[in-house]
């Protein structure tokens, strides 16, 4: 079926036809509906590659997202997730993209065949050459996550270095004085993640404005690398009695080691972070945490790029979000501590 059998049916010109599905010239009323009823009597879909071609448009956004390793995390199809549902709500399909640099394959693809209206960038580093790259090419796209430079641009973030702060400030107002840090992979630090990086150095300066001893680590996304992760710090300072986590793919194995080593949480030792909601409630106790609103961070950014596609020349707009930790079970007192 196509447009030429529907104007033969309709009685009407092929041009008609395309005029009242594109809406780019009007028709009058009783040609729209005379046309529209042979569409409802045939069943007629339009081609998508056709109609891109005749409006310029896809109704496709693309969504740039490297796994952190060899698998996305529960928190990365989280993401993955919402950004889907809130593009369906703007009547637009997504086109996954595991693109980690603009020379990649895929994102040259992405780009250079024009598969995708806009694109969304996920995993942000702090010097970022895909979203130079799209804003060179002036391509509309949004971020989640910011540069080093974000003033500009179109982005949705986690403050991650005051939500890391948060946590730290929590602890040492349970009176917790021997604090571990337990970071993203090491090759996600080296190759300059902005969460990685803002969360370490809002977690540091806090340390320091309380007069903490600390220790920081970076640690694999899975369960075993959490346990080993527990294990070297009780190995490098015993005392220590709480940490403070950005990995939630980690968070299983943490509370594996720390029971392996006879630490019981809360009573002899307090786990807080920055996690979703979702995983923060799959452990047991439940862990106290910056929850990061995936949901909402998916929609917003949708939300930023329809907007950037529809209107071209608008000047850049963000949202900084800084959710509240969320008080569930997993921190309390330090040991021997009275808490006023």
């Amino acid at each position: 079926m196509n447009i030429g059998e529907i104007a033969k049916r309709a009685g009407v010109s092929r041009s008609t036809v395309s005029y009242a599905l594109s809406g780019k010239r009007s028709v009058t009323e009783e040609t729209r509906r005379k046309i529209q009823r042979v569409i409802d009597e045939l069943g007629y879909r339009p081609n998508a590659s056709a109609r891109a071609l005749a409006n310029g448009r896809t109704s496709t956004i693309g969504l740039v997202f490297p796994p952190a390793g060899n698998h996305y995390t529960g928190m990365q199809l989280d993401f993955i997730g919402s950004v889907v549902e809130a593009a369906a709500v703007h009547d637009y399909d997504v086109l996954l993209s595991p693109s980690g640099v603009d020379s990649d394959r895929s994102f040259q693809r992405l780009l250079g065949e024009r598969r995708v209206d806009g694109a969304i960038l996920m995993e942000i580093r702090l010097e970022d050459d895909r979203v130079e790259h799209l804003a060179e090419l002036d391509f509309p796209s949004v971020a989640i996550g910011r540069t080093a430079h974000p003033e500009s641009g179109w982005w949705v973030s986690l403050d991650h270095t005051a939500l890391a702060a948060a946590c730290v400030h929590h602890l040492a107002d349970l009176g917790h004085r021997r604090v571990a840090f337990v970071n993203r992979p090491e090759q996600l630090l080296q190759a300059g993640y902005e969460s990685a990086h803002r969360g370490l150095d809002g977690f540091t300066k806090a340390a320091a404005e309380r007069g903490l001893t600390v220790r920081t680590y970076c640690c694999g996304d899975d369960a075993a690398s959490g346990q080993a992760c527990v294990e070297r710090i009780l190995h490098d300072d015993p005392a220590t009695t709480a940490l403070v986590t950005l990995n939630e793919a980690a968070l299983g194995g943490l509370y594996r080691g720390l029971a392996r080593a006879g630490r019981h949480v809360p009573r002899d030792f307090s786990v807080t972070g920055i996690v979703a909601s979702r995983w923060a409630e799959t452990v047991t106790p439940q862990l106290t945490a910056a929850d990061v609103p995936a949901e909402e961070m998916g929609r917003r950014a949708v939300d930023l790029l329809v907007e950037r596609i529809e209107q071209p020349a608008a000047p850049g707009r963000h949202h900084l979000l800084t959710p509240p930790i969320s008080l569930r079970a997993s921190t309390g007192p330090a040991t021997g501590t009275p808490i006023p």
